[in-house]
C-alpha cells in the first residue's frame, strides 16, 4: 500500500519534471498560484541563513522550488500532513543562490500555477561604492539634487535604494552598455517624501542579483514643510575667543526636533533631539565658530524640515589691531539733518562692519573698493531721527575671512536733538515758509476789512435810530 503512493507521486513528480508542455496547455484547470517570500529578507548579506517560503491557498501535500534558468527543480518538501505552506533553506548564502525564484504545489491530484518570481539579491560580494549629494544632502522641497554613486573600480549596473521601512527596499537601477564608474540619479522636484536614508550598489551586468557591499547611507533632508523658526545668539552675534556661545532656535509648538546648519560646503545638520528646549551650545568660542547659521524645527523619525531660520551670522572679534571711529559733521546732530561715521584703520583691512549697541540688528557691512591707502569706509545716515541715537563700534575685517574681526573701535555716542527740529525754520529763509506769511497777511486784511465793514453798517443803524426817535419826540412836543 505503503509503496503504491510513493510510485504514484515519483511518477507525478517525474511527470512534472519531463511532461511541462501538456501541463502548460491547460492552464485553466490549474490550482491557484501560490505566493512566495524570504526570510528574513529578499537582499541578504552573503553567508546570511536564508529559507524561502511558499504558500498555498489550500492544504497541499507537494511542494516545489524553481530557480530561473535551471530546468530541474532545486528541492522539493512532501508534507507529512496536509499543509497550506512550506519552507526551503538555503542555508548560508554564497552567489550560487543569487537569482530569481518559483514555487508550486499539488494538491488532490491537481498542480498549480507557478508563482510570481522572487528576486534574490546576494550583497557584500564586492567592494563598497561612494554615495553623494549635488549640490548636498540638504534641499528645499521643489528643488532638484543628484545622487551620485562611484566606485573606484568599472561597473555596468548601478542601483539606488531607499530605507522603506519594512516593505522592500524602492530602488531605482541605471545599467550602460560600457563600463563605467559613476552614475547620477537624478530626484526632483523633491517633496516630503524623497526625505530618508539612501544607500547605493554595483553590480556586473552577468550577474545582476551580486551586488557589491552598500556605500555608506546619505541622509536626504527635505526642508520647507513647515514655517520657520527664528535664530538667536547668547550673548551676542559679536563674540570673543573664550566667550561661552549658546545659538538658541525658537519654532512654533509641536517642534521636537531641531537642526542646525552652518554653511560651510556639504555638511549634514546637527541634530539636536529629546531636549526640553531648542537651545545649542557651541561651548567656548574659537575662530572655527565663525560663520553663518540657520536653524531647522521638524518632527523625530522624521526626515522632513521647517524652512530655513533667516540666517544668523556669527563674528569672531579681537584678531586684528582696532579701527578709528568718528562722525561728520560731528556726534551731536539735529533731527532730520545728515551724518556720516566714518571708520579707518591703520594696517590694510578690506571690509569694515558698524555695530550699534542693543541693537538687535546684524552688523552694517561695506566692502572697500579701493585698496590704497587711507584705508576708509563711510556708513552714510540720512536723514537722522531718535532712532539713530546711541552707541557705534566699528570693526575691520578681511574680505577672504568675512567672520574675524578686528577689535572693536572706541565708542561712539551719537546725539540727535529733537527740539532743533523747529530751529532751522525759524532761523533760515524758506520760500515756502515766505508764503504761508504772506497767506496769513491776506486773510488778515481781509478780516480787519470785514470787521471796518461791520462797525459801519452798526454806525449807520443806530444813527438811524437815534434820528427817528428825536423826530417823534418833536412832533410828540407839539
Amino acid at each position: 500500500m505503503g509503496g503504491s503512493v510513493r510510485t504514484q507521486t515519483l511518477t507525478a513528480l517525474l511527470c512534472l519534471g519531463l511532461c511541462r508542455g501538456p501541463w502548460d496547455q491547460v492552464q485553466a484547470r490549474y490550482l491557484p498560484k501560490p505566493s512566495i517570500r524570504a526570510d528574513p529578507s529578499p537582499n541578504v548579506t552573503g553567508g546570511t541563513p536564508v529559507t524561502i517560503w511558499c504558500q498555498a491557498s489550500l492544504q497541499a501535500d507537494v511542494y516545489y522550488l524553481y530557480k530561473e534558468r535551471v530546468s530541474e527543480p532545486m528541492s522539493m518538501e512532501i508534507s507529512q500532513e496536509s499543509s497550506d505552506k512550506a519552507s526551503f533553506s538555503l542555508g548560508f548564502t554564497s552567489p550560487h543562490n543569487a537569482g530569481r525564484y518559483q514555487c508550486q504545489y499539488h494538491s488532490r491530484n491537481s498542480w498549480s500555477q507557478r508563482s510570481d518570481l522572487l528576486p534574490l539579491v546576494v550583497t557584500g560580494v564586492y567592494n563598497p561604492p561612494s554615495l553623494s549629494a549635488i549640490p548636498g544632502p540638504v534641499v528645499a522641497s521643489g528643488g532638484n539634487v543628484s545622487l551620485s554613486c562611484s566606485s573606484p573600480h568599472p561597473w555596468q549596473t548601478f542601483r539606488l535604494l531607499k530605507e522603506g521601512g519594512a516593505d522592500a527596499p524602492r530602488h531605482l537601477e541605471l545599467k550602460f552598455p560600457r563600463e563605467k564608474r559613476q552614475a547620477l540619479f537624478p530626484v526632483g522636484p523633491v517633496s516630503t517624501s524623497h526625505g530618508g536614508t539612501y544607500r547605493c550598489y554595483v553590480s556586473p551586468a552577468s550577474y545582476p542579483y551580486v551586488w557589491s557591499l552598500p556605500s555608506d547611507p546619505l541622509h536626504l533632508q527635505v526642508t520647507g514643510a513647515y514655517r520657520e523658526p527664528t535664530l538667536l545668539a547668547q550673548p551676542g552675534s559679536l563674540v570673543q575667543p573664550g566667550d561661552n556661545l549658546t545659538l538658541q532656535c525658537h519654532s512654533e509648538a509641536g517642534f521636537d526636533t531641531f537642526a542646525l546648519m552652518k554653511d560651510e560646503g556639504i555638511t549634514p545638520p546637527v541634530r539636536l533631539d529629546g531636549q526640553p528646549s531648542p537651545n545649542f551650545p557651541l561651548g567656548l568660542v574659537s575662530i572655527t565658530h565663525g560663520g553663518r547659521y540657520r536653524c531647522y524645527g521638524g518632527h523625530n523619525l522624521s526626515s522632513t524640515w521647517s524652512a530655513p531660520s533667516v540666517p544668523l551670522d556669527i563674528f569672531i572679534t579681537g584678531l586684528y589691531r582696532k579701527p578709528s571711529l568718528s562722525a561728520q559733521p560731528g556726534p551731536s546732530v539735529s533731527w532730520g539733518e545728515n551724518v556720516t561715521l566714518q571708520c579707518r584703520s591703520e594696517i590694510w583691512l578690506d571690509a569694515f562692519y558698524l555695530s550699534k549697541e542693543g541693537s538687535p540688528a546684524p552688523p552694517q557691512h561695506i566692502r572697500l573698493q579701493d585698496t590704497t591707502a587711507p584705508y576708509q569706509v563711510s556708513f552714510n545716515m540720512s536723514p537722522v531721527t531718535s532712532d539713530h541715537e546711541g552707541t557705534y563700534r566699528c570693526y575691520a575685517s578681511s574680505s577672504t575671512s568675512p567672520y574675524l574681526l578686528s577689535h572693536p573701535s572706541d565708542p561712539l555716542e551719537l546725539l540727535v536733538s529733537a527740539a532743533d527740529a523747529i530751529l532751522p525754520s525759524q532761523n533760515k529763509s524758506d520760500p515756502n515758509s515766505d508764503s504761508h506769511s504772506k497767506d496769513y497777511t491776506v486773510e488778515n486784511l481781509i478780516r480787519m476789512g470785514m470787521a471796518g465793514l461791520i462797525l459801519v453798517v452798526l454806525g449807520i443803524l443806530l444813527f438811524w435810530d437815534h434820528s427817528s426817535q428825536r423826530r417823534i419826540q418833536d412832533e410828540a412836543r407839539r
